[in-house]
C-alpha cells in the first residue's frame, strides 16, 4: 500500500519538529521489502507561499479542500505560533473528520494545544508540552484524565507529542502507519537517539 502524508504547512511552523518523519517517509529507505515511499504532499489553507519558523518559503502542494484521505494516510500538523487563531479552524474540522473516519493524524506542540483548545482530546490518550500550561491556555480542554506524561502518545489513529520530541514523534508515527518492521525501526530509534554505531549495523541488518 502507497502510504500520502498529507503535511500541513502555515507561517511560523515549526519545520524541525516533522523532519525525521518526512524525511523516513518521502525516502522510504528503511521500509519494509517490497513497500514504496510514501509521498509528502504539502497542505495549505490557501495555495499562497508560507514561510516556516526556520525561514524556508513553501508554496503548497494543494489546498486543504483539496485533501483525499484514503486508508493508510495521515495528516501531519507540525507547531507553530499561530495555533490559537481562528485561521486553522478548517483544519480542526479536518482533523475531526478523520479521527472518525479512522484515517492517522500526528500532532506535535503547539497542534495539540489546539487540539485541546477544540475538545479533540478530552476522550483519547495524549500528550502534549506541559499538561499544566495546556489546562492554563485551553479553558475549554476536559481532558486532563487522558493526559501521559510522555514524550509521544498513540491512541489509536492519534499520535501526540511534544515539541522537544521530534524523534519520538517520527517513532510513533512511522509504528502506526506500520512501514519499518519492528526491528527496523528500533534500531533507528536507538541509533538516532544514541548516536552508537552498533545500531546503524543493527539497522543495516534489519533490510537484508
Amino acid at each position: 500500500m502507497n502510504h500520502t502524508g498529507y503535511l500541513y504547512v502555515f507561517d511560523t511552523m515549526a519545520d524541525w519538529e516533522v523532519g525525521y518523519l518526512t524525511a523516513e517517509l518521502n525516502s522510504g529507505r528503511w521500509y519494509k521489502k517490497g513497500l514504496p515511499p510514501s509521498q509528502i504532499v504539502t497542505v495549505g489553507i490557501e495555495k499562497i507561499p508560507i514561510t516556516t519558523m526556520g525561514g524556508l518559503t513553501l508554496l503548497p502542494d494543494i489546498e486543504l479542500r483539496e485533501c483525499s484521505f484514503e486508508n493508510g494516510d495521515a495528516l501531519i500538523l507540525p507547531g507553530g505560533n499561530t495555533w490559537g487563531e481562528a485561521m486553522h479552524e478548517p483544519v480542526l474540522r479536518t482533523v475531526e473528520q478523520c479521527l472518525k473516519d479512522n484515517i492517522l493524524v500526528a500532532a506535535i506542540c503547539g497542534a495539540t494545544i489546539a487540539l485541546a483548545q477544540n475538545g479533540l482530546l478530552d476522550s483519547r490518550w495524549h500528550t502534549s508540552n506541559d499538561l499544566d500550561y495546556l489546562k492554563k491556555i485551553c479553558p475549554a480542554y476536559n481532558g486532563e484524565r487522558y493526559y501521559k506524561k510522555e514524550s509521544a502518545v498513540t491512541d489509536g489513529k492519534l499520535v501526540t507529542a511534544s515539541g522537544v520530541a521530534p524523534l519520538e514523534f517520527a517513532r510513533h508515527v512511522l509504528e502506526a502507519l506500520d512501514v519499518f518492521t519492528p526491528q527496523t525501526l528500533s534500531a533507528w530509534f536507538n541509533l538516532n537517539k544514541t548516536q552508537e554505531p552498533q545500531y546503524f549495523n543493527e539497522l543495516i541488518n534489519s533490510i537484508q
